[in-house]
């Protein structure tokens, strides 16, 4: 009984020492974290790898990086003082505390309530401390998220594109590149490889642009969208040989580091997803293919009356007019005065498919391949879509029922500067790892040829011409040779189904230098108010950007030709000018027959050198309009 006894009692305190033993631990770990613990419990930290790597221009600016913000959220039943709390917070960061104090309020049963999104680690640091000083605890939490700083705000906004909350690319080039800029391989969902394998996966963007040269003519392009209360304005350089865009611009853009506060039409990537009927500028291509099927020659002349009128074998009449009555032209004329009826005449002498067949090889009709998540492929009907007719062909030729985007404009014209081959555009210039290896670099990939050299070469020619003495006089540089072509398209009336009165589209593509083509230059303004014309408001940027980039480039302003005449001008008659219904030709006349005019208070009139008028814009034949404005240029 004794020896039980004594067991008992042995049991009895190995027990109690294990008791005390495991009590004291528990005080003494509680210690341990209530005064060493720095780094509040209440703060939280993102599981994933969000390492995501960067968007840099050609030259290696940054223009997408890598950062961290916070989500600052609390338990609303728990917070104290809910109007102190958010006054105290308020002090550091932007937040409205009416709103964050009925938020509070009004979510005391939900578990989580966001206050605020996008907090900066200096906004972090601060409200850590201010919480420890006024000893906020056990209420609030700061969930690490991955973020994206935009160092150039709204520049080339639309392509860059914008990074979601989540980590994930949601437009632009974020998205399209999202799986080479983020850093997390999966398969079948399950993420592979080691944290520093997942690191070094991140890859880095450059893109094709120059953000400089960008800058520049996005300052030309906002400049030109003010002056003319324009809706929108796109304007695209791409280089000729390479496909290369140098400049990409959509106006009116978002700042990408607010980019969700912007309306919705900040965000489109007009360039890209906005389809128009280009109206004029279309006639490049049409009169390319006629050309190359051998279906005209340029030689060949066409007599335009100021209408073009058919009927079809079916009884239709179509009747399509002209700016004036041009009478005989040849193709090189018909692009230099933008001749409706000639183009339509043209377009009989070609088989319908074999029409097509050409502007799909230019490009229209289908989506360009470029590295943006949405493009379009345009509108180019045949034969059997129930909206085609017997007018159908003629006015495609003169870019009307036919719907392009600006990049299918400037690949197509990628064909007339490159010897008739076409050149895919691109907005990759070359991509790096984390550690700044080269993985890519753009390498020019052997293009179609669409149309011969020959061929090539004569648009190239008509659009010289186009800018000397045409309708894009205002676009032709002094010192170095180019090429353009203009148009005005009317734009649809979604009211009435019919071509509006009001809303237009000036637009011109051009090329330069014409001998050895470096450039292909795009702009076009969305409903302009007063003046629509696009050799006045469309052509005049265009010289302006094309002098930024010779300049930028430092390229040759020796390249324009030189043009010499005896000084010997003949002059039919010397009756007096009269100016009535249309814009009667002033070539030759020498520069006292003009002085007469520039006393009437009708039209106003620019005279530009001295000696005898050798060209003219609006060219002869023009209507006349109120308050229209006359450029005459002379030379001696």
């Amino acid at each position: 009984m004794q020896v039980n006894g004594f067991f008992q009692k042995k049991r009895f305190i190995t027990v109690l020492s294990a008791f005390v033993l495991f009590t004291g631990y528990t005080i003494w770990s509680f210690a341990h974290l209530s005064f060493m613990k720095k780094v509040p419990v209440t703060e939280r930290t993102a599981e994933k790898n969000h390492a995501r790597g960067s968007i840099v221009d050609r030259n290696g600016k940054p223009l997408a990086v890598q950062t961290t913000f916070y989500t600052l959220s609390v338990t609303s039943k728990n917070v104290p003082s809910p109007e102190q709390f958010v006054k105290d917070i308020a002090a550091i960061i932007d937040i409205d505390e009416k709103a964050a104090v009925e938020k509070i309020e009004n979510t005391k049963e939900s578990p989580s309530t966001v206050l605020k999104k996008r907090i900066t680690q200096d906004e972090h640091n601060a409200l850590t401390d201010m919480f420890a000083e006024k000893n906020y605890r056990n209420f609030w939490r700061m969930d690490k998220v991955p973020g994206r700083i935009y160092p150039e705000n709204a520049l080339a906004s639309q392509l860059i594109g914008y990074m979601g909350t989540e980590g994930n690319g949601l437009s632009g080039i974020e998205l399209s590149q999202n799986a080479l800029l983020s850093s997390n391989k999966e398969t079948d969902g399950k993420t592979q490889g080691t944290d520093e394998e997942k690191l070094r996966s991140t890859q880095n963007v450059y893109l094709t642009i120059d953000s400089s040269l960008q800058y520049k003519l996005e300052q030309i392009a906002a400049q030109a969208m003010n002056e003319h209360q324009a809706e929108s304005v796109m304007l695209i350089a791409s280089y000729a040989r390479t496909g290369e865009i140098l400049s990409y611009i959509s106006l009116p853009s978002a700042n990408l580091n607010d980019y969700t506060s912007y309306p919705a039409e900040y965000r489109i990537d007009r360039p890209a997803v906005t389809v128009y009927e280009p109206g004029s500028v279309f006639k490049i291509f049409s009169v390319a293919a006629f050309l190359e099927n051998g279906s005209i020659t340029p030689d060949d002349s066409f007599k335009c009356d100021g209408i073009y009128s058919r009927k079809t074998s079916g009884g239709e009449r179509i009747s399509i007019k002209c700016l004036s009555s041009h009478g005989y032209v040849t193709a090189k004329d018909a692009l230099k005065y933008s001749c409706n009826d000639a183009l339509a005449q043209m377009s009989e002498t070609i088989n319908t498919d074999t029409f097509l067949k050409y502007l799909h090889k230019f490009g229209f009709g289908e989506k360009t391949g470029v590295e943006l998540p949405s493009e379009t492929k345009g509108i180019l009907k045949d034969q059997n879509d129930r909206l085609w007719s017997g007018r159908s062909k003629p006015t495609i030729s003169i870019g009307q029922e036919v719907s392009v985007s600006a990049l299918q404009v400037v690949q197509a014209a990628t064909v007339i500067a490159n010897r008739g081959i076409k050149v895919p555009l691109t907005f990759i210039h070359r991509i790096t790892d984390a550690e700044g290896t080269t993985t890519y670099t753009h390498e020019t990939a052997p293009g179609e040829r669409v149309i011969s050299e020959s061929t090539a070469r004569y648009i190239l020619e008509c659009m010289e011409t186009t800018a000397r003495s045409g309708t894009g006089t205002k676009a032709s540089l002094k010192d170095i040779s180019i090429g353009v072509k203009t148009g005005t398209a009317q734009m649809t009336d979604l009211s009435t189904g019919k071509y509006s009165t009001t809303d237009f589209i000036p637009n011109c593509i051009a090329v330069f230098p014409v001998e050895n083509p470096e450039i292909v230059l795009y702009i076009v303004i969305e409903k302009p108010k007063g003046e629509t014309y696009a050799g006045r408001i469309v052509a005049p940027v265009i010289a302006q950007a094309a002098d930024e980039i010779i300049d930028y480039l430092g390229m040759d302003r020796d390249q324009a030709p030189s043009f010499e005449h005896s000084g010997y001008v003949t002059i039919e008659g010397s009756s007096p000018i009269q100016v009535e219904a249309s814009v009667p030709d002033f070539t030759g006349r020498p520069k006292r027959d003009l002085l007469s005019l520039l006393k009437s208070g009708t039209i106003k009139f620019e005279i530009h050198g001295e000696g005898w008028v050798v060209r003219q814009n609006p060219p002869a034949g023009s209507p006349v309009t109120k308050d229209m404005t006359i450029e005459l240029y002379l030379e001696h």
